[in-house]
């Protein structure tokens, strides 16, 4: 199972790679509205833009891929094993984790040594 997430979400990024690369090389709708008004020539200012180019549908398809491993994934994830024995606070230790003083050996009663906090 780990293979197959592994490979899943390899697949995933570079889906997800593939269509902001797609998004960027496209033509925006917008870009046609200034040849709309006298600055060149446009087929149309809001009709029909014809239809599709190989750069949207490839976007469609890469967008359909990348939707088919979000789920796949998600699915993947729901499915690991679930550890029980109760609650989180049952798997901690409940043995102090304060280590004990060290016992200073050879400290004299005039020095400065016992005024060290512990």
């Amino acid at each position: 199972m780990d293979i197959l997430f592994s490979v899943t979400l390899t697949v995933h990024i570079l889906v997800g790679l593939g269509v902001i690369g797609l998004v960027l090389m496209q033509h925006g709708k917008g870009a046609d509205m200034g040849a709309a008004f006298g600055s060149g020539s446009s087929g149309s200012l809001f009709g029909a833009t014809g239809s599709a180019n190989f750069l949207s549908r490839m976007t469609a398809a890469l967008a359909t891929a990348f939707f088919i491993t979000s789920l796949m994934l998600a699915y993947m994830a729901s499915q690991q094993p679930v550890k029980t024995g109760g609650s989180v606070i049952d798997t901690v230790n409940t043995e102090s984790v304060v280590p004990a003083a060290p016992v200073q050996q050879g400290v004299q009663d005039d020095s400065k040594a016992k005024n060290i906090p512990k």
